[in-house]
């Protein structure tokens, strides 16, 4: 399976946000979407995610030669700002979503096996989520993500903001989940791209490029990407 993008474009008034985007991405990778704050990031996965309608191109997913229109049920989107019903519990939430989605879950675990899943403390579990760190409730929308087995699974800057060990918590999760699916993670840091993902690619000036992850190694050329997203702005 692939996700093909095949010159996407967008613009908001006269400034050109995404300008000719065009990639594909493969099955069972994580790929680091890098680029600056401000270089349209958000704006590609909001398109992607049908949140904003394009101004031009397409998006699909491809199986054996096969075309196939991309449904609200192949895509997760992880938030930057968790957004979560605080007036629910963590438990409460859960039940809910397991409740609603149980016709299309394949492989059911119990409420427990899903919470440890994300490393929530059982102390944890029962309270209100108004009362969770940033850290708790970025784990709960990143559970029923993960429950839903979207194709495309869509992180838009999603451990900036964790402390060490949630973070770290998070990326084996991400690491293990890999297979069966196509991981896009947004980012603007350099290393956290190189740690996490199999692939890495720029947006820079409205385009996306794949960047080797070899030549990364080279001072002199991490240094010339670091410039790129530097410069990089809405032209």
């Amino acid at each position: 399976m692939q996700f093909v993008i095949n010159q996407l474009y967008k613009a908001f008034d006269h400034k050109e946000v995404l300008k000719d985007v065009s990639f594909r991405f493969e099955e069972g990778k994580i790929y680091g979407l890098l680029g600056r704050n401000g270089a349209g990031k958000t704006t590609l996965m909001n398109c992607l995610n049908g949140d904003l309608s394009v101004d031009g191109g397409s998006f699909y997913f491809e199986e054996h030669g096969t075309k196939q229109e991309v449904r609200p049920e192949d895509l997760g989107y992880v938030l930057s700002t968790p957004t979560v019903p605080e007036f629910l519990t963590g438990r409460e939430f859960l039940k809910f979503f397991l409740d609603i989605n149980k016709s299309s879950i394949r492989s059911p675990k119990t409420q427990e096996e899903y919470f440890e899943l994300v490393h929530l403390e059982p102390s944890d579990r029962d309270k209100l989520m108004k009362d969770y760190s940033h850290g708790m409730k970025n784990k709960m929308q990143m559970l029923v993500n993960i429950i839903a087995e979207p194709k495309l699974l869509m992180l838009d800057e999603p451990l900036t903001s964790l402390d060490v060990v949630v973070a770290e918590e998070m990326k084996q999760l991400l690491r293990s989940l890999r297979d069966g699916r196509i991981t896009l993670f947004s980012t603007h840091i350099l290393d956290l791209a190189l740690d996490l993902c199999d692939e890495i690619v720029l947006l820079s000036h409205g385009k996306l490029e794949r960047v080797e992850k070899s030549q990364l190694d080279r001072e002199d050329f991490k240094e010339r990407i670091i410039e790129a997203l530097r410069g990089d702005s809405y032209a």
